[in-house]
C-alpha cells in the first residue's frame, strides 16, 4: 500500500505573492488535494537580509483569501537551524564536508562548475569560510513525473556546493532535504526553474539516508522580456480583492481550462471544481508560461 500523499508550497518571503508563485501554489494544492493528500506550509526564510516577517504574513494572509489553506502549522526554517547543523555533522562524518574560501567570481571563472579548489587545502571552517558538500563522479538520474527523465552527472555539471553559506547561514540545497525529511514530503510540485537543483537534492538524501520524494515540475511564467516572474524582476503583487479571478487565470496558465463561470464563483468551488478536473499532463510539453499583458 503507498505511502500517503503528503505535498507541500513553500515561499521565501522576500516580499508578497505574485501571480507566479500563486500558480506554483496552486499546482502544489491541487495535486495534493487531487490525490487525498496533506498540503503542508513552509516558510523559507533562511535569508534574514532579503527577508521580513510581514512578507511572510502578507503571504500566508493571500493564500488564504484564495481558499488555499494548508493543514498544520507553518514550519519556519529560520527555527530550523540545529538540525542543518546536524545534518551537517553527519556528512562531516563521512568525510563529504570541506571548508572553502573561494568566491563567486572564482567559480564563474570555471563555466559556474566548482574546480575543486579547496577539496585538499584542509582550510580550517571561520570568518568568511564557507563548507562545500563534495560530489562523486555520478550521473544522477530519475524521472520527473511532468518533465519526463532526467539525468545530470553531478561532478561535471555543478561539481561541490556549497550547504552552508560565508556569512553562516545555511544553503537552500541542504535545508530544503533536511526539511523535506522531516515533514515526510511525499510528492513535490514547484517550478521548473529548480529542476537542476533535483540532482543535488537527491545525492544529500542518498547521503543522509532520506526518503526521495516524487518530482514534479511545472513551467515558469515569463514576463515580456522572458524573464522568470519573481520579486528579484519587480512582479507585482497580486489584488486579492478578486479572488475568483486571479484562480482563474492562475488556472488559465496551468493549461487546466476553466469554465468562464467560474468567474462568479467562491474560491472554495472553483478549487473544487479544479481539483477534480486536475491534468498535470497538460503541463508536460510547456518549459515557460507567457505572462498576461494589460489590453
Amino acid at each position: 500500500m503507498p505511502a500517503p500523499y503528503i505535498g507541500r508550497f513553500a515561499p521565501s518571503p522576500s516580499g508578497p505573492l505574485h501571480m507566479g508563485s500563486l500558480i506554483a501554489a496552486l499546482a502544489s494544492y491541487l495535486d495534493a488535494r487531487s490525490h487525498n493528500g496533506t498540503w503542508l506550509m513552509r516558510m523559507e526564510d533562511l535569508d534574514p537580509p532579503r527577508e521580513s516577517a510581514e512578507a511572510a504574513d502578507q503571504i500566508l494572509c493571500a493564500l488564504d483569501a484564495l481558499g488555499l489553506h494548508w493543514d498544520g502549522p507553518v514550519l519556519y526554517q529560520s527555527q530550523r537551524y540545529p538540525a542543518y547543523a546536524e545534518a551537517i555533522a553527519t556528512l562531516q562524518a563521512q568525510h563529504k564536508v570541506f571548508a572553502c574560501d573561494c568566491t563567486r567570481q572564482q567559480v564563474l571563472d570555471h563555466g559556474g562548475v566548482y574546480p575543486g579548489t579547496c577539496r585538499d587545502r584542509g582550510l580550517g571552517d571561520g570568518k568568511g569560510i564557507a563548507l562545500r558538500c563534495r560530489v562523486s563522479d555520478w550521473l544522477m538520474t530519475f524521472t520527473d513525473a511532468i518533465q519526463g527523465p532526467q539525468q545530470q552527472p553531478l561532478q561535471s555539471a555543478v561539481g561541490d556546493f556549497v550547504i552552508r553559506r560565508k556569512d553562516g547561514l545555511y544553503a537552500y540545497q541542504l535545508a530544503v532535504v533536511v526539511d523535506d525529511g522531516f515533514q515526510n514530503i511525499t510528492h513535490v510540485v514547484r517550478g521548473i526553474d529548480l529542476l537542476d537543483s533535483t540532482p543535488r537534492q537527491r545525492y544529500l538524501q542518498e547521503l543522509l539516508n532520506l526518503p526521495r520524494p516524487q518530482y514534479s515540475h511545472i513551467p515558469v511564467i515569463v514576463n515580456s522580456d522572458g524573464q522568470k516572474l519573481s520579486k528579484q524582476h519587480h512582479a507585482p503583487a497580486i489584488d486579492i480583492l478578486n479572488p475568483a479571478r486571479l484562480l482563474v487565470e492562475a488556472l488559465t496558465y496551468l493549461q487546466q481550462q476553466p469554465d468562464p463561470q467560474l468567474l462568479s464563483a467562491t474560491p472554495a468551488d472553483i478549487l473544487a471544481w479544479a481539483t477534480a478536473r486536475w491534468q498535470p499532463a497538460r503541463l508536460g510539453a510547456l518549459k515557460t508560461l507567457q505572462e498576461a499583458t494589460a489590453d
